[in-house]
């Protein structure tokens, strides 16, 4: 990967970026800690200081979610626009989301013993999200209209929203108040013990996301052009499904559906870039989603005094008009 100068610069502004961000999200709350509390937190923990517990329990685990979250999004964001060559796809638009929401909506609604438990509602989102992947995968065969994909994508979200709008109104209070916190979106939801895990799941993710790299930039040419270098397009399309349905589970699991991080951020990087190198782009998505859903939830904490926002609604108000200014770009 040859990085022009222009783009050193800017993969390290964004991690710098990042850094500052992170710093800023372990120290700004109601309780206020230092950069020394920081440290405790996390290399000599002690139960009896209360800013390192908040640090360490709250904070910390929040703002690995962040990071986490938006990479793993705009990097499955970005797979979804290479399979389908697609601007305008991603996991939410396609329904992959939709699958997992599904499947975390029967877990929660229903009360059933495993399925609401924390590894089945992990494992019934994966589940759901790889599902819904391989439907549109076999769907997209027969849709060769992008606009046509994308409205299917659209009633596959409709369809299931109905199915879950069912559900709530047949469940127990206490389990529809429970899932509709969780629809709203969170990062606060995770543990610190759950973050090895997360970040296990994310980075078995990352590394299939990288040795697919190669086919992906043939992948751009079209699939005759894959096939004639000699690459599998079928295993291809079905590691791309697996790596989305992956990320978009995971994280749907963990902190509800986040809306537009996978349809602007690789745009947005696509955009800056200007490259079809999915090296390069891996890693830009990684970066740059990172530093979005870090961004959004900073600010989320910076206006709780005034306004309670949910993270699905401040990524959607971002979001949403970038996508538009890519329809407007489109159609011109």
């Amino acid at each position: 990967m040859n990085l022009k100068r222009s783009n050193k610069v800017l993969l390290l502004l964004v991690s710098f970026g990042i850094l500052v961000l992170a710093l800023l999200g372990l120290l700004i709350g109601d309780i206020p800690t230092d950069c020394l509390d920081v440290y405790h937190s996390i290399f000599s923990y002690s139960e009896d200081n209360l800013s390192e517990l908040i640090v360490r329990e709250i904070r910390l685990p929040r703002v690995c979610m962040a990071l986490m979250a938006g990479a793993a999004l705009s990097i499955a964001g970005m797979l979804m626009q290479t399979l389908f060559q697609n601007p305008l796809a991603g996991p939410y638009v396609l329904g992959i989301n939709s699958g997992a929401s599904l499947m975390v909506a029967l877990g929660i609604l229903s009360g059933t013993g495993f399925l609401s438990s924390e590894f089945g509602l992990i494992g019934s989102a994966l589940i759901g999200a790889f599902i819904f992947g391989l439907f549109i995968l076999f769907t997209a065969s027969f849709l060769r209209n992008q606009i046509g994909l994308l409205l299917f994508g659209v009633m596959l979200g409709s369809f299931v929203s109905a199915i879950i709008t069912i559900l709530e109104l047949s469940s127990e209070s206490e389990s529809l108040k429970a899932f509709t916190l969780w629809s709203m979106g969170s990062l606060n939801g995770v543990t610190i013990e759950q973050l090895p895990i997360i970040f296990l799941v994310f980075f078995l993710g990352c590394i299939v996301a990288l040795f697919i790299v190669n086919p992906l930039n043939i992948l751009v040419l079209g699939e005759e052009e894959c096939r004639m270098m000699g690459y599998n397009v079928k295993r291809l399309r079905l590691l791309i499904v697996f790596v989305t349905a992956l990320f978009t589970g995971l994280i749907t699991a963990f902190c509800g559906p986040i809306a537009f991080i996978g349809l602007a951020i690789p745009n947005l990087t696509r955009m800056l870039f200007k490259t079809q190198d999915h090296m390069l782009l891996l890693l830009a998505n990684l970066l740059f989603g990172a530093l979005f859903l870090l961004s959004c939830d900073l600010l989320i904490q910076l206006l709780s005094d005034f306004i309670l926002i949910p993270i699905n609604a401040l990524t959607s108000l971002i979001g949403a008009p970038f996508v538009i200014y890519i329809l407007i770009r489109k159609i011109r």
